[in-house]
């Protein structure tokens, strides 16, 4: 009786001595002052975005198509829908302790014990007989350790959901800019065959006027000189088209040659100008992946911590088997045949070299690390919306910008041209005229690129509308 006491006591004073995780990560800091607005509220309305399919405010059936294909055969994506599915199986090993565990043996055994082992010599003995049986093994979760294994492994799998859901917002908006980064560099090429026919022309005025003594080779040197750095702009242009196509080619899964003959086809940039629904920051806490899985990996570490500390305390198991021997096959299944054993069994590591101690306290600080990620990931997913939203409210401005910049540079180019006909001004002001008017109308064609771009990034920032029970 005194000794069930003493166990009793001590088990007390170790269940009190561990202090539960729950205690440990209220003394550590998380952030608290989320902010309650964004900083450009007045330029965007603040409602909870719920569309997931954001892409399709551009109205491009070709770029939906090519983000249904990714989403379908996308090896980053195949991957981390894998890594969803060992962390499923990984559960299910963990729960597996709740049952018990059964094995089946059967056999047949011959043994021949010496005559010679004793004193006394006596005749050696034969022994041969069959035998079968089954055992059970049950390990009872008395304080929990098996419990806190399947806490760990259930964050694990909704961590791994998070995953899934990060690496398709971030496939999507990966096909969505290289999309538009083949939109853009098309059109660029686009302007600059356009220019290089007007800038031919001005190079056949300048030979012909050459011709006719009204002008210096001069004229016709810088004439050339501009006619033949945009080809060279072409003939760059038309490469780069052909390493986005083939990016766009790995984002979906597919070879560079099938994506050719779909994509080679210019078409107009998408439009930029569309509404944003920013949202408040709290509910985009709630809706990043990357957020959410940092929450459950931090789960994940508080339940490991939880099962470090219980390897302090005793493991309560039970084991048993039931089963038959008998030296005629005949006789296997008679009453007299039959065998059977149960032991329950209270097993207590008392003193291991301090390896418990150093595994606790490993665990708590990986614990803490998972607290330092999570506030970490926080702060950078506000970093994030926010400045992509100033991205793209200054790209728009700057896009109007170049806009009346383009208008005054034609004016520009059209004077200076007139008035080198007339002979009124040197050529050299028509060059840099006709250098200016293709530099910003391509600067043009940048700027929707880059407010395209912007956009995107921010959907990608505000968790791209995913859910993680459609999963």
């Amino acid at each position: 009786m005194r000794g069930s006491l003493k166990i009793v006591f001590l088990l007390f004073l170790i269940t009190s001595s561990l202090a539960s995780n729950a205690d440990i990560m209220k003394k550590d800091a998380f952030l608290d002052s989320i902010p309650k607005e964004w900083e450009y509220s007045s330029k965007y309305k603040q409602e909870f975005p719920t569309d997931d399919d954001w892409w399709k405010i551009f109205g491009d059936e070709l770029l939906d198509s090519l983000i249904a294909e990714g989403e379908a055969n996308n090896f980053n994506l195949l991957q981390a829908a894998r890594r969803i599915e060992m962390s499923r199986q990984a559960l299910r090993k963990a729960r597996s302790p709740y049952y018990p565990q059964f094995s089946l043996d059967a056999g047949w055994s011959k043994s021949r014990e010496s005559g010679s082992l004793y004193k006394s010599r006596t005749n050696p003995t034969t022994m041969s007989y069959f035998s079968a049986g089954i055992d059970m093994s049950w390990e009872i979760d008395v304080f929990g350790k098996i419990r806190s294994n399947v806490k760990e492994a259930k964050a694990n799998v909704n961590a791994s959901r998070a995953d899934y859901a990060s690496v398709s917002i971030s496939l999507c908006a990966e096909i969505a800019s290289s999309y538009v980064q083949l939109r853009m560099l098309q059109e660029e090429l686009s302007v600059n065959e356009e220019h290089v026919k007007s800038q031919e022309q001005v190079l056949n005025i300048t030979e012909a006027r050459f011709e006719t003594g009204l002008a210096s080779m001069l004229d016709v040197a810088q004439a050339k000189t501009v006619y033949y750095s945009t080809l060279a702009t072409i003939s760059s242009l038309k490469s780069q088209i052909t390493t986005t196509i083939n990016s766009i080619a790995v984002l979906v899964g597919e070879y560079p040659e099938n994506m050719r003959a779909r994509l080679s086809v210019a078409r107009p940039q998408l439009a930029p100008n569309q509404p944003v629904y920013v949202g408040i920051p709290m509910d985009l806490i709630r809706r990043r992946p990357d957020v959410v899985e940092a929450e459950y990996e931090l789960a994940s570490y508080a339940a490991a911590l939880g099962v470090a500390k219980k390897d302090f305390l005793p493991t309560i198991s039970l084991t048993g088997s039931i089963g038959t021997s008998a030296h005629n096959i005949s006789d296997v299944v008679k009453n007299n045949s039959f065998t059977y054993s149960i032991a329950p069994t209270l097993s207590w590591t008392i003193f291991s070299g301090f390896a418990r101690s150093a595994e606790v306290a490993s665990a708590k600080e990986q614990m803490l690390a998972g607290i330092d990620n999570y506030n970490l990931t926080l702060l950078t997913a506000i970093e994030e919306v926010d400045n992509a939203m100033a991205t793209y409210f200054e790209a728009q401005v700057y896009q109007k910008r170049i806009e009346e910049v383009l208008v005054n540079a034609q004016l520009a180019f059209d004077l200076a041209l007139d008035r080198y006909k007339q002979g009124l001004d040197a050529f050299i002001n028509v060059a840099d005229a006709q250098i200016t008017l293709l530099q910003y109308a391509t600067e043009l064609v940048e700027a929707k690129g880059d407010a395209l771009t912007a956009l995107i990034s921010l959907y990608k920032a505000l968790g791209g509308g995913w859910n993680i029970d459609k999963l």
